[in-house]
């Protein structure tokens, strides 16, 4: 009788097309001198070659060996926004993971997409409380028809699973993620998502009674939901965890967080891996008989450049160089370059020539750095330094379309990074900045619903007397001015609506509740998503199919003369916030 039952986990989660390494970026400090790193780290070709590594030394120890990936594949990076996942399905088949689960970016483009994704992968796709009991089989781009999609059965209620040999039983992997999908996603209408927590609760219970005790959560829930799920659903051996961006382990020494690897909530371990294959987690985790973890060791580890950037505030010398070099060496959680030479030539060979030509167009000068933020805080009380200007540019392109656009409106989630000073290119728009290519919709509405829904979207940014979906809702607009206070009642938090003037931005007037107005905002947010709800009692709602998101800001750019984009727009979001220590 086997006393012991050792696992070799490997997982990644959140990868985000970053098939190439990723900039990072640390800060450590060595004889009372602070230094600044920029290095890359991770990327598929070097994670391939740590897998491998990995596998073997656990073959070499007969120890049974796991590579999950916690969700969010697609999206990220113009790897995706071309290749629309055809290069995600053939980098991750070599990367041969065991399963991975459906994360919330994996069907922001609908089924069909993750269909023909699903199609061309050698490894199973979980999502255990995604019932596809209604979705139409006869249409193109189904789900219902795919063998390897593990999704929520609605005759037993119990969630699909995966059973893998382990020692003399059997271990069994359950995929679970977010059942708000449909309001920070875009699954087809007939996509549902049933109760995560309850779902996992059920299929524990199940499993446990049919005698199978070590089973594995593999979850798109997030950091938090992943704690809950954890306290309330016992018997959970272990949670391979993605969505939050989580980097377990302790790297307060560069100036990152310390957060542990590995918490361990009623038994049950939790395990997070950060974000864009930047990190890899390594772990061995033994088990007792009754699927209880009783010892985890490992973590998430950096695969940096074996050479880097230095700065200080003070000169830099060799000697310098060399004690920072010696100081990362010594990090046991830092690996270097060595990389799988296949994977390396097909990124290079078949996918990144298109990604390189994209990379050489220069669209706008950008002065200064314009920092990208969600919500406002005390550095930037108006939010975001990019996201007007992205607001702007739909604004813009939209009325030259249709000359009765008053104003746009787009959340925030929907701008996802800065832009640093220097050249943007075409590749930076595409593929990081706006990397959603959602259509733009125009829609007529009475003021009272902007009230409603300007409020309603900030509220559950903030959780504001409403449990959110993430800050990615906060409202960001051109043409259209509010001030909202949160300490105010539910319902009066937007005490004041202003509307430009068309023929003189620095004059606003008051927006009436009766009054109609024309706006624009992506199919994502006119469809009601993430707060967004009241924009559905628009009047008329019209696609503009042939200007999308990232199509608009193009545009705007290109137009002579090239907007500054130093140039300082009038404030239109006046923000304070229900918690005290904020501003």
């Amino acid at each position: 009788m086997t006393k012991g039952y050792t696992l070799t986990l490997a997982h990644v989660n959140d990868t985000h097309s970053n098939f190439e390494p990723s900039r990072v970026q640390f800060c450590l400090n060595i004889a009372h001198k602070s230094f600044d790193i920029t290095s890359h780290s991770g990327g598929y070709a070097r994670i391939g070659f740590q897998l491998a590594k990995a596998r073997k030394q656990a073959k070499l120890e007969q120890t049974p060996f796991l590579f999950l990936h916690g969700g969010d594949s697609f999206q990220g990076t113009l790897y995706f926004s071309h290749f629309k996942g055809k290069a995600n399905a053939h980098l991750l088949n070599l990367l041969a993971p065991d399963a991975m689960v459906i994360g919330n970016h994996d069907i922001d483009e609908g089924n069909a997409c993750l269909a023909r994704f699903a199609a061309q992968i050698d490894f199973p796709l979980l999502a255990g409380n995604m019932d596809l009991s209604q979705e139409d089989t006869n249409k193109p781009g189904n789900l219902r028809s795919l063998d390897n999609i593990l999704s929520f059965n609605s005759e037993t209620q119990l969630a699909s699973y995966l059973l893998k040999p382990f020692y003399d039983t059997q271990m069994a992997i359950i995929g679970i993620t977010l059942d708000q999908m449909k309001e920070i996603a875009r699954p087809d209408p007939d996509t549902h998502f049933v109760d995560a927590i309850a779902t996992t609760a059920r299929t524990v219970e199940h499993l446990r009674s049919i005698g199978i005790k070590h089973i594995i959560v593999l979850s798109h829930l997030g950091l938090d939901q992943d704690r809950t799920l954890a306290e309330k659903v016992s018997g959970i051996s272990l949670i391979v965890g993605g969505h939050t961006h989580t980097l377990q382990g302790d790297f307060s020494e560069l100036g990152l967080n310390n957060i542990p690897y590995g918490e361990t909530i009623n038994g049950t371990p939790i395990v997070h891996a950060g974000k864009y294959a930047e990190t890899l987690g390594l772990s061995q985790i033994e088990f007792d008989k009754d699927g209880r973890a009783i010892q985890l060791s490992g973590g998430n580890y950096f695969m940096l450049d074996s050479q880097f950037m230095l700065s200080s505030h003070d000169n830099v010398s060799e000697h310098d160089y060399q004690a920072v070099r010696e100081r990362l060496l010594q990090h046991p959680h830092i690996l270097w370059d060595e990389a799988d030479s296949n994977i390396n030539d097909i990124i290079l060979t078949q996918y990144r020539p298109a990604i390189a030509e994209m990379e050489s167009k220069v669209l706008a000068l950008v002065p200064k750095n314009l920092t990208h933020t969600r919500l406002p805080s005390k550095a930037l009380p108006h939010g975001s330094e990019i996201a007007p200007w992205v607001s702007r540019s739909m604004f813009q392109e939209a009325k030259l379309e249709d000359p009765r656009v008053h104003f746009a409106l787009h959340n925030a989630g929907g701008v996802r990074q800065s832009v640093a000073q220097g050249q943007l290119t075409l590749a930076d728009v595409m593929g990081q900045l706006l990397p959603f290519e959602l259509p733009l919709v125009k829609y007529e509405i009475e003021g009272q619903f902007l009230y409603q829904a300007l409020e309603s979207a900030i509220n559950a940014a903030t959780n504001n007397s409403v449990q959110g979906t993430g800050a990615g809702s906060f409202p960001y607009t051109y043409g259209l001015r509010y001030f909202y206070d949160g300490r105010r009642d539910l319902g009066e938090r937007l005490f004041k609506l202003e509307l430009m003037c068309q023929q003189d931005k620095s004059v606003w007037y008051p927006v009436e509740l009766d009054a109609l107005y024309v706006g624009v905002s992506t199919a994502y947010t006119a469809a009601g998503k993430e707060g967004y709800h009241p924009l559905l009692n628009a009047r008329w709602q019209e696609s503009m199919e042939s200007l999308t998101l990232p199509q608009a800001f193009i545009r705007f750019l290109n137009r002579a003369p090239n907007p500054n984009l130093a140039d300082l727009l009038s404030p239109h979001v006046h923000y304070t916030s229900h918690i005290k220590r904020s501003i």
